[in-house]
C-alpha cells in the first residue's frame, strides 16, 4: 500500500460507529503519524475517547497513537502518560527517538516520584539552635525556613530536578511543583492513580531487564541510586555476580569480579556525587552488607566505608578480625587499615577504636570500662546531638550479632603474637608510627636552600616587626617538621630585633619545624615555657612564653598526649593574656576534634573574662576542640556571647570557632548558615560563610556554590565578599579545574577585595596542581594596583606552584624570579614583599618535601589540612595565624614497612625519566651578587685636564718626528677612563629609569630566555634513561604514583601505592633483611639539658660561649633561648625610634581653638 498524502479520510473513520473501522483508522495513522501528525493534532480528543471507552477492544492501539501525537507536539508528559498505556505495543527494544524520549521520561518520573517517599529513618529529627537569632529589616528568610535550600533568589528549578547534587531534601520535595528543567509540571494521573505508576514501574522493570541482559548493569546502578531505591541496587549488584559465575568467568580468582566492579563504582558515587548524609550512609551500610558476604572482600574498600560511617564499633571488629586469622598477609592488612584509620579519622573516634580492640587485661575490666563509656555517653549528649544528622547508628543500631560476638571474643585469652599485634595496632592509632617516619622522611630528604632564606633576611629590614615576622615565617615553613633550626643559631644578632608580637610568633616557628619531634618536643621549649613566680623575680617575656605554647600544640598537632595536659596546666595557671593567647592555640591544635568537655569549659571561662588580646584565640581553640562535633549548647554559648560583647576580636574568634564547630555537617549546619547570614552584624555573616564553607568543604554543592556566588556580589561589607569568593575554593578543591573558569570574571572586578578572594580561591582549590589555567589568571593579578591583591596573587601562586619544578611546569622559573624580585625592590609596598617572603616559604614547604594538600592520599578530606588553610587565611587579621598553614603540608612520601613494623632496606621502579619529577635546582651564588665597590666618580674638570694632556702629548710626539703614528695604548686608556667613569654611569642609570619606567624590558628579556630553556630542557631529558630506582623513603610526588612499581621479588605492597606508609608482605622472610637507620630519632637525642638551658634563661644573646660547643650541636632552640625569652627592656645606649614625630600633624582649625 503507498503512503497516505492526507490524513482527511482515515481521520473521518475515527466518528465512525463501527468498532472495525476506528481501528482500521488507528492502524493507519500509526505507520505514518509522523508525515500525517499535524491533521490528526485536531481528532486527538477523539482518539482519547476510544482509549477511555472500556469497551473498545483496541484501546493500548489508541493510546499508542495518542502518544506519538502528543510526542509530535513536545507535550512530553501526556506522551508517556500514554506510551504506558499502550502495553506491549509500546516496544522498548525498537530504537527510535519516540521510544528514547519516552523512556527516558519515564526514568526522571520513576526518580521524582520515588523522591517523594520519606526516608526510612526521618523518625528522627535533627536538632535544632533555640538562640533566636536577631530578625533583619530586609525581608531576609528566617532561621526557621527550609533548610534544604538557603538560596533565596534562586529557585531550586533552575537546575534538573533529576540532579543529586541539587536536589532538595526528601521531606520537601514535591514533583508536581518541579517545573522547567528535565521535568516539566507532571500531570496529576500520574502522580494519583496507582494503575498509571503500577504501569511506569513495569516499563521500568523492563528496562532494567534489557539492561542485565545487555551487561549494563551502571545504568540500572546509576537510576537507582537517584531514586534511592537500594533493593534494586542489592538485587542489581547480586545479579552481576550470578551472571557472571553463570557464564564460567569468576574462576580467575586475582580479576575483580563484576560485583565487586559495581560496589567499586557505587563507593565512588557515593563519595564524589551524592551529596545527602541520609542517603549516602544508607548507600555505604548496604555496601558494607554486601561486601561481607563475598568470600574475599576488599578490606580496604570496607575501611573507606567505615570512616565515612564514624562507626568506630565496625572499625575495631574488622581489625581484629584480620588479626586474629593469623596470617602474615591478614597482618599487614590490618596495620595499612589501621593506618588509613589514622589519617582520615577523628582523635577521638581513634581513641574509641583503641578502647574496643582486645587487650591483655583480666576480662573483669571490660565491665567497668563500658560503663565509663555509657557515662561518658550520657554526660557527652550534648555534643552527639546532630550526629543524628549524620545517621551513624549506635553500637545497638547495627547489627547485633558481630557486637555481641566481639565482646564474647574480647573475654578470650588472646595468644602473645595476638597481644603484640593489638599493641602495635594501638600505637599505629595513636599516630606515634606515623609521625615517626614523616618526621624521618623530612630530616632525611632536606633539601631547603639555605642562600635563598639569607636573602630574604638581607633584603628585609629586620627592625620593622612586618619584614622580622616575615622572614620567621618563611623559615618556618622551609624546615617545617625536618627538625633543621640552624637559621635561628646562626642569626642570634637578627633574631635579637625581634620585640612584642614578633617575638611571640619567632618562638611559635620552632614548633613549626620541630612538628612532628615528639620524643624531644616538650624538652626542646621546655626552657621557654611560663615559669612560676616564687623562682625568681625575673621570669622571661610574656610573648615567648605565649609562643612557647602555641609551639607546643603545633608540635603535638592533633595528636592527644601528656603534651595537651602540659598547655592545660599552664594555660589555666596563667595570668598574662598574652600566655593565655597562646595556651589557647595551643590547646585547640593539640586537642583538635577530642570533644574534651574540661578543656571547652576552661576555655569558656577564660573567654568571659572579657579580654580583647586572648578572646580571639579562646574562640578559635573552642572551635578547634569541638571540631565537627556540632555541639548544639557550645554553638548557643558562642553565639549568645558573641552577641553580648563588644570585643570585635572577641566576635571574630567566636564566628570562626563555630564554623569550625560545623566542620562536614553539611545539612546539619544550613540552620546555622541562614541565621548567621541573617545577622546585622558584618563579623557574624563573615563567620557564617565560613560556616558554609566548612560544612560543605570538598562536596562542590551547587546550592553552597550559588549562594556564596550570590553573597559575594550582594553583601555590603569588602570582608564578607572577600571570604565567600574565597570559599569557593574550600567548596570545589576536589574539582581543581572548574575553579578558574567560576572566579574568571570575578578576578577582574572593580573591588580589589573581590579580586583577592578569587587570588585564595585558586591557590586554596588548585594547591600542588601547578594547573596553567590558574596561573594564567593569577599573573596579571601580581600586577594589581592594590598592594593586597598583589601580596594574595604571590600567596597563592606560591600554593599551585610548590614542589613544581622546570620539567613539569617551566612558568616556576620566572615564578621564583618574580618572587625574589619583589622582596628586593625597595619601592615596592610592605604587603608585599610580606606576600613575597611568605611565598618563598611556602614554594620550599617542608625542605621541599611537602606538598599542600587539602584531601588525603586514600581521597578522604584531610581534616588537620583543611583547619589549617581555613585559618591561615586569618592572617589578614592576625599575623600568628599564619602558622595554621603548616598543618595543611602533607609530606609526599613513599615509606614501606614489613609485618614488623620495621623499614627494610630496598629499592623500587619509577616508569619516568629522573629529570621530569626531580628536585628543583639550588640557587647559583654569583660572585657579582656581592656588593660591588663604587666607582670613584669623575669629575668632567678632571676629564677635560686629562683629554688636555693627552692631546698636548700627542703633540709633542708629532714635534719629535716619531716614527710611530698615534699610539693605541693611550686611546685605549682614555676609552677605558670614559667606560669607567661617564658612560658605564649613564648606562646604568638609563637602564635603571628603564626599569622604574618600563618595567616589562627585562620580564621580556626573560620571557626570550624561557623558550631558550625550556628547549634545552627538553633535550636533556630526551637524552635520558626511562626508569630509574629510588630508595625507601624516597620523594614520590602525587602524579608521580602512577608511575611507581614494586619489581622486588621479595617486598609486595598489600595495596596500591598511594603514597605515605604501605605495608609490604615479605615473600622470603626466613632470609635475613637489611633495616634502615633512623637517623632523625638518633640526631635528636643529644639535646642540652634543661638545667643548662634554665640557667641562659636571663642571660644575653651574646653569651652563647657560656654553654659550649655542646648547645651548637643541639641545635638553634637551645641557642635562641636568651635572645627569646629575654624581657623587652630599654638598654643602655640603645637606638629608640623617633616616637614624639610620628605624632606632628596640622590641623584645619585655629590653634586657639579647642
Amino acid at each position: 500500500m503507498g503512503g497516505l498524502t492526507s490524513a482527511a479520510g482515515v481521520v473521518g473513520f475515527l466518528s465512525e460507529p463501527d468498532p472495525e473501522l476506528q481501528i482500521f483508522a488507528l492502524r493507519m495513522l500509526n505507520e505514518q503519524i509522523d508525515s500525517l501528525w499535524t491533521e490528526v493534532a485536531g481528532s486527538v480528543g477523539e482518539i482519547e475517547a476510544l482509549y477511555e471507552d472500556p469497551s473498545f477492544p483496541e484501546r493500548e492501539l489508541a493510546a499508542l497513537v495518542a502518544a506519538k501525537v502528543y510526542y509530535n507536539l513536545q507535550e512530553y508528559n501526556e506522551s508517556m502518560v500514554f506510551a504506558l498505556g499502550a502495553g506491549k505495543l509500546f516496544d522498548l527494544d525498537h530504537e527510535g527517538e519516540f521510544e528514547d524520549t519516552i523512556i527516558s521520561k519515564c526514568v526522571d518520573t520513576y526518580i521524582a516520584l520515588s523522591g517523594t517517599t520519606p526516608p526510612t529513618n526521618s523518625s528522627q529529627p535533627p536538632a535544632r539552635l533555640t538562640t533566636a537569632f536577631p530578625s533583619v529589616t530586609n525581608g531576609a528568610s528566617s532561621t526557621s525556613a527550609s533548610l534544604a535550600s538557603p538560596t533565596t533568589p534562586f529557585s531550586q528549578s533552575t537546575l534538573p530536578s533529576k540532579s543529586l547534587l541539587s536536589r532538595q531534601g526528601s521531606s520537601t520535595f514535591d514533583p508536581s511543583l518541579q517545573a522547567g528543567g528535565g521535568l516539566a509540571v507532571l500531570p496529576t494521573s500520574v502522580a494519583s492513580q496507582g494503575s498509571v505508576q503500577r504501569q511506569l514501574n513495569d516499563i521500568i522493570n523492563q528496562l532494567f531487564e534489557r539492561c542485565y541482559r545487555e551487561g549494563r548493569y551502571r545504568q540500572v546502578v546509576g537510576i537507582a541510586v537517584e531514586a534511592r531505591k537500594l533493593d534494586v541496587l542489592r538485587r542489581t549488584i547480586l545479579r552481576a555476580s550470578e551472571d557472571e559465575k553463570r557464564e564460567n568467568k569468576a574462576a580467575d580468582t586475582d580479576s575483580i569480579g563484576r560485583g565487586e566492579e559495581l560496589m567499586e563504582y557505587v563507593l565512588e558515587i557515593c563519595m564524589d556525587v551524592v551529596q545527602e548524609h541520609g542517603l549516602r550512609n544508607e548507600l555505604l551500610r548496604l555496601i558494607l552488607d554486601l561486601l561481607h558476604e563475598i568470600p574475599s572482600p576488599d578490606y580496604f574498600s570496607i575501611a573507606r566505608c567505615i570512616v565515612y560511617l564514624n562507626d568506630h564499633s565496625l572499625a575495631s571488629e574488622i581489625l581484629s578480625l584480620l588479626v586474629k586469622k593469623g596470617d602474615s598477609k591478614s597482618l599487614a592488612i590490618a596495620y595499612q587499615i589501621a593506618f588509613d584509620f589514622y589519617d582520615n579519622s577523628t582523635q577521638n573516634f581513634l581513641k574509641k577504636v583503641g578502647e574496643e580492640l582486645p587487650a591483655t587485661p583480666e576480662p573483669p575490666t571490660s565491665q567497668p570500662k563500658d560503663a565509663e563509656n555509657a557515662t561518658e555517653d550520657a554526660n557527652g549528649e550534648n555534643a552527639q546531638e546532630t550526629d543524628r544528622l549524620l545517621q551513624a547508628p549506635s553500637d545497638t543500631s547495627g547489627d547485633p550479632g558481630p557486637s555481641i560476638q566481639g565482646s564474647a571474643e574480647r573475654r578470650e585469652p588472646l595468644s602473645p603474637e595476638a597481644a603484640k599485634a593489638f599493641d602495635s595496632i594501638r600505637e599505629i592509632l595513636q599516630g606515634t608510627k606515623s609521625i615517626e617516619l614523616d618526621l624521618e622522611f623530612l630530616y632525611r630528604n632536606n633539601h631547603t636552600d639555605a642562600s635563598i632564606l639569607n636573602k630574604i633576611k638581607d633584603s628585609l629590614e629586620a627592625r620593622n616587626s612586618i619584614f622580622h615576622t616575615a622572614v620567621t615565617l618563611a623559615n618556618a615553613f622551609m624546615h617545617a617538621g625536618t627538625t633543621n633550626d640552624k637559621f635561628f643559631r646562626d642569626n642570634l644578632e637578627w633574631l635579637g630585633k625581634a620585640v612584642n608580637w614578633s617575638k611571640f610568633t619567632a618562638t611559635a616557628a620552632l614548633g613549626v619545624i620541630h612538628r612532628g619531634n615528639l620524643g624531644q618536643g616538650q624538652k626542646l621549649l621546655d626552657p621557654y615555657l611560663p615559669k612560676d613566680t616564687i623562682t625568681g623575680s625575673n621570669t622571661g617575656s610574656a610573648y615567648s612564653q605565649g609562643g612557647s605554647l602555641y609551639a607546643l600544640g603545633l608540635i603535638y598537632a592533633n595528636h592527644e598526649t601528656l603534651a595537651l595536659d602540659v598547655i592545660r596546666e599552664h594555660f589555666k595557671r596563667a595570668t598574662e593574656e598574652v600566655v593565655q593567647h597562646g595556651g589557647a592555640l595551643g590547646l585547640g591544635v593539640a586537642g583538635m576534634a577530642t570533644g574534651d568537655q574540661g578543656i571547652y569549659e576552661d576555655l569558656k571561662n577564660v573567654l568571659y573574662t572579657d579580654s580583647a588580646l586572648n578572646g580571639e584565640a579562646v574562640g578559635i581553640g573552642m572551635g578547634l576542640i569541638m571540631l565537627g562535633t556540632g555541639d548544639i549548647k557550645a554553638l548557643e554559648d558562642m553565639i549568645q556571647y558573641a552577641h553580648d560583647t563588644q570585643h570585635e576580636k572577641i566576635v571574630r574568634g567566636l564566628a570562626l570557632g563555630m564554623a569550625l564547630i560545623m566542620y562536614g555537617r553539611q545539612e546539619g549546619a544550613d540552620e546555622l548558615v541562614n541565621g548567621l547570614l541573617d545577622d546585622p552584624d558584618s563579623i557574624l555573616r563573615y563567620g557564617g560563610i565560613q560556616t558554609l564553607a566548612l560544612a560543605y568543604c570538598g562536596t562542590g554543592s551547587n546550592k553552597a556554590v550559588r549562594k556564596l556566588l550570590h553573597v559575594a556580589v550582594s553583601d555590603v561589607s569588602d570582608d564578607v565578599r572577600r571570604v565567600a569568593v574565597m570559599s569557593l575554593g574550600f567548596i570545589l578543591f576536589r574539582k581543581p579545574n572548574s575553579v578558574p573558569r567560576m572566579v574568571e570574571l570575578l578576578s577582574e572586578s572593580y573591588n580589589p577585595h573581590v579580586r583577592y578572594g578569587a587570588a585564595m580561591a585558586l591557590g586554596i582549590s588548585c594547591a600542588g596542581t601547578g594547573l596553567d589555567e590558574a596561573i594564567d589568571l593569577l599573573e596579571p593579578m601580581i600586577k594589581d594596583p592594590t598592594d593586597f591583591v598583589r601580596q594574595g596573587a604571590l600567596i597563592a601562586l606560591s600554593m599551585i606552584m610548590v614542589q613544581q619544578n622546570e620539567a613539569m611546569n617551566p612558568k616556576v622559573g620566572t615564578i621564583r624570579k618574580t618572587l625574589q624580585k619583589a622582596i628586593g625592590d625597595r619601592h615596592e609596598d610592605a604587603m608585599t614583599k610580606f606576600g613575597s617572603a611568605l611565598s618563598m616559604g611556602i614554594i620550599d614547604a617542608g625542605g621541599r618535601n611537602c606538598t599542600i594538600s587539602l584531601q588525603t592520599q586514600t581521597g578522604n578530606l584531610n581534616m588537620a589540612g583543611i583547619v589549617g588553610m581555613t585559618v591561615f587565611t586569618q592572617y589578614w587579621y592576625w599575623f600568628p595565624l599564619t602558622h595554621f598553614l603548616s598543618l595543611s603540608f602533607t609530606p609526599t612520601s613513599v615509606v614501606g614497612l614489613d609485618q614488623d613494623l620495621e623499614v627494610p632496606s630496598f629499592k623500587f621502579h619509577s616508569a619516568t625519566r629522573p629529570s621530569l619529577f626531580d628536585y628543583p635546582p639550588e640557587q647559583e651564588t654569583k660572585t657579582e651578587d656581592a656588593p660591588e665597590k663604587i666607582k670613584t666618580a669623575v669629575l668632567s674638570t678632571t676629564a677635560q685636564a686629562k683629554r688636555r694632556a693627552q692631546k698636548k702629548e700627542k703633540q709633542q710626539r708629532r714635534e719629535s718626528m716619531d716614527i710611530d703614528q698615534t699610539p693605541t695604548t693611550p686611546k685605549i686608556s682614555n676609552l677605558g677612563d670614559k667606560m669607567e667613569t661617564d658612560e658605564p654611569a649613564a648606562k646604568t642609570e638609563e637602564d635603571k629609569d628603564g626599569e622604574k619606567q618600563d618595567g616589562t624590558k627585562k620580564e621580556g628579556e626573560e620571557a626570550k630566555d624561557a623558550p631558550a630553556q625550556t628547549e634545552g630542557l627538553r633535550k636533556k631529558m630526551e637524552k635520558e634513561k626511562v626508569g630509574y630506582s629510588l630508595e625507601n623513603m624516597s620523594r614520590v610526588l602525587p602524579a608521580q604514583l602512577k608511575f611507581v612499581s614494586f619489581p622486588d621479588g621479595r617486598y609486595e605492597p598489600v595495596k596500591k601505592p598511594t603514597g605515605g606508609v604501605i605495608l609490604l608482605t615479605d615473600t622470603t622472610p626466613s632470609e635475613p633483611k637489611a633495616l634502615m637507620e633512623l637517623k632523625a630519632r638518633k640526631n635528636t637525642k643529644p639535646a642540652a639539658a634543661p638545667e643548662t638551658l634554665q640557667d641562659r634563661v636571663t642571660a644575653a644573646f651574646n653569651q652563647q660561649d657560656a654553654a659550649g660547643g655542646r648547645t651548637q650541636e643541639s641545635s638553634g632552640a637551645a641557642e635562641a633561648v636568651g635572645v627569646l625569652t629575654a624581657v623587652d627592656e630599654d638598654e643602655e645606649g640603645g637606638e629608640e625610634a623617633p616616637v614624639p614625630n610620628e605624632f606632628d600633624y596640622h590641623s584645619d582649625e585655629p590653634q586657639g581653638e579647642e
